[in-house]
Formats: structure tokens, C-alpha cells, sequence
């Protein structure tokens, strides 16, 4: 990264030090290929990210700061991911007549939030307008879901198939895509807070239209997979009960479909490692007790993330999305410190 920070110092590097930032663009061949980068395009490609750089990093720096974290310490996953990311969408935008729907599929401590504040700060600097939409926005209300969980008391948390308002969130996503200059579009917002925890609808935010969506969610884009495949379920399906609850978890998948639909794009932050997210959980509500504040014991978090295991378990339905060619744009590796560490295309498995 002295490269890169040299850069920010002095505008611009030597035609021998732009070579070796060329070389190191094409060194991962996984890397070079998840964003269209070849020896006949690099030097373009690196001048825009350049660019890119340059105007942003002052705000980048005081986003940061807000956020307590070292602007130097990323400074190589802002050149290596969130600029070329951002420069992708940006092109992708000017390709096309609407809005770019860029859907992120990802867990708790993959980074979804921070990876959505940074790409519509970046594309901002870029002359694009973000809006960034969650999954969670669309949960039914809080009175739905106590007749949701009358009619089903499996569903005993917020978050499986079958929580959501998929009607609204097409409908919203539909006026997004096609929304004409000075209209209003209603966002629907869930505040987690409300009920004890349970949280409910609130006021939408009212917006006018944007260039890019930025569409997040725990399973967004997941599709339906062979029932069969429940009989020989990982951990911890392991009763007959999880199985049923498994397959019914993947029948409410189906009407889903219409709202991947609307997706233009589909990229997913993958943990090295699924049983990630429970460490993460155990950090995070560790870091709410310390301060005196209410938080989830091991043994409740242990139940928490099974649940979700149970309902559509990683390896079953996040799994084949990235090895399968053709469903996703980019996999963005996430190691056990929440770093992003590779980028590839889905189903690019050769290095």
C-alpha cells in the first residue's frame, strides 16, 4: 500500500511505479477477472480508480473517524474493493436507461452495513445518487407477525422466509426502477427497537429518484433447493422436526423469486468459514453486556443463530450460489476478522 499512499501525497506516481500497481491489478487471476481487468485495459482502469480516490478520500477519512476506525488500516480493502466496486456500479448505472439494482447478500459481521456507507460515499464522488434498502425494511408489521406466529409458532423470531412483505417490496423496487424526475418514492423503514426488541414498522422515508439501490439482506437472492437434500442436512438439522422445518423454510423461498427478480446484479459476502457469524454474535453481544447494557448469554446466542441455521442453513443455500456459475456477479471471501481477503466471479473456482 506505500504505493497507494504515495500516491495520495504526490496526485500521481511514475510511469515504473504505475506499471507495478498494473502488475499487482493482474497477479490474482481470479481478482483481475471478477472485474474485468486485462493488460489491455489496466492502466485505464487504475487511472479512474485513481481518480476515484483522490476526491473521495478526504470524506472517507472523516467517515472513519466517526466510525473510530484508521483510514491508513483500510486503505488497502478501499483500493483493492470498494473503489473498482464502486466504479463497476457507476458503469453499469451509465449503461443502462433506470435505476441499478445491486443486491448483497450477507450475515452479521460479513460487513453489509459498512460496505453500503462507503459505496454510496464513493459513488457520490462519482456523480451518482445511492439508495441503500435492507430486507429488514420489509418485515411485516408487528401485528402481522403475532397472527404470522398464531397460524405458526415456529416462526418464533423475525428474519426467515415468510416475515416479509414481498408484495411492498416489489411494488417499492418496481417504482425505484421506473420512477420519472421529481417523483416521490414512500422507502418502508423497521425500527428493531420497538416492542421490547420485536420491532415494528415505522414512518417511511420519502425519497425522490436515485441512480443506485443497493438491496441487502441475510439470504437475499437465495433460491429454492432439491428437498431431498434435507435428508443428509449438516448440523444442527438433526431432528425430523428441523427437517420439516427446513423444507417448509424452502417452499416460502418460491415467493421470493419476484423480488430477485428485480435484482440487476447479485454479489455475496462469504465467510471463509459459516460458523463465523456465531463467533461474531457471541463478540457482538459481549461488546452490548460490557457497558451494562442487555445482551444475549452464549447459550441464548447458541439458540439464535441454530435457528437461522435451521431455516436455510449456509451450506445448503449460500454455498451452491457461489459455486455455481451464473447467480453471482462477485464472492467477496470474509475472513474471521471480519477482512476482506478475495474477490472472484460465482462458480470462478480456478486460481
Amino acid at each position: 500500500m506505500d504505493l497507494v499512499k504515495r500516491l495520495l501525497t504526490e496526485g500521481s506516481l511514475p510511469l515504473d511505479l504505475w506499471q507495478s500497481l498494473a502488475e499487482l491489478a493482474l497477479q490474482d487471476k481470479r481478482y483481475a477477472r471478477a472485474f474485468d481487468i486485462t493488460s489491455g485495459n489496466v492502466q485505464e482502469t487504475l487511472q479512474a480508480r485513481s481518480q476515484l480516490l483522490q476526491a473521495a478520500y478526504p470524506e472517507f477519512q472523516q467517515f472513519c473517524q466517526t466510525r473510530f476506525y484508521r483510514s491508513e488500516n483500510l486503505l488497502p480493502v478501499l483500493w483493492h474493493l470498494w473503489l473498482p466496486l464502486a466504479l463497476d456500479l457507476a458503469n453499469r448505472r451509465q449503461a443502462q436507461a433506470r435505476p441499478f439494482v445491486q443486491g448483497i447478500l450477507g450475515g452479521q459481521g460479513t460487513g453489509k452495513t459498512t460496505l453500503g456507507a462507503i459505496l454510496t460515499l464513493l459513488l457520490k464522488h462519482a456523480g451518482y445518487q445511492t439508495l441503500s434498502l435492507s430486507l429488514d425494511d420489509l418485515y411485516k408489521t408487528y401485528r402481522d407477525r403475532q397472527l404470522l406466529r398464531q397460524q405458526d409458532p415456529r416462526l418464533i423470531w423475525r428474519g426467515p422466509p415468510g416475515t416479509h412483505d414481498i408484495e411492498l417490496g416489489v411494488q417499492v423496487l418496481d417504482q425505484l426502477r421506473h420512477a420519472v424526475p421529481g417523483e416521490m418514492i414512500a422507502i418502508p423503514r423497521f425500527d428493531k427497537s420497538l416492542h421490547g426488541g420485536a420491532g415494528d414498522r415505522t414512518a417511511p422515508e420519502l425519497v425522490t429518484p436515485v441512480d443506485i439501490v443497493l438491496f441487502e439482506g441475510w439470504f437475499m437472492g437465495a433460491r429454492p433447493i432439491d428437498p431431498a437434500l434435507f435428508d443428509t442436512a449438516p448440523l444442527p438439522i438433526t431432528t425430523e422436526a428441523d427437517r420439516t422445518f427446513a423444507r417448509d423454510m424452502n417452499i416460502r423461498l418460491y415467493d421470493y423469486l419476484p423480488l430477485w427478480e428485480r435484482l440487476d446484479s447479485l454479489m455475496v459476502l462469504y465467510p471463509i468459514d459459516y460458523r463465523f457469524s456465531k463467533q461474531w454474535r457471541q463478540q457482538a453481544e459481549q461488546e452490548m453486556r460490557s457497558p451494562g447494557k442487555h445482551g444475549m448469554n452464549d447459550n441464548e446466542i447458541d439458540k439464535f443463530v441454530n435457528y437461522f441455521w435451521k431455516a436455510l442453513h449456509p451450506e445448503l443455500f449460500i454455498k451452491p450460489l457461489v459455486e455455481t456459475p451464473g447467480y453471482v456477479d462477485r464472492v467477496i471471501e470474509i475472513d474471521q476478522n471480519h477482512t476482506p481477503v478475495t474477490v472472484y466471479r460465482g462458480g470462478d473456482l480456478i486460481k
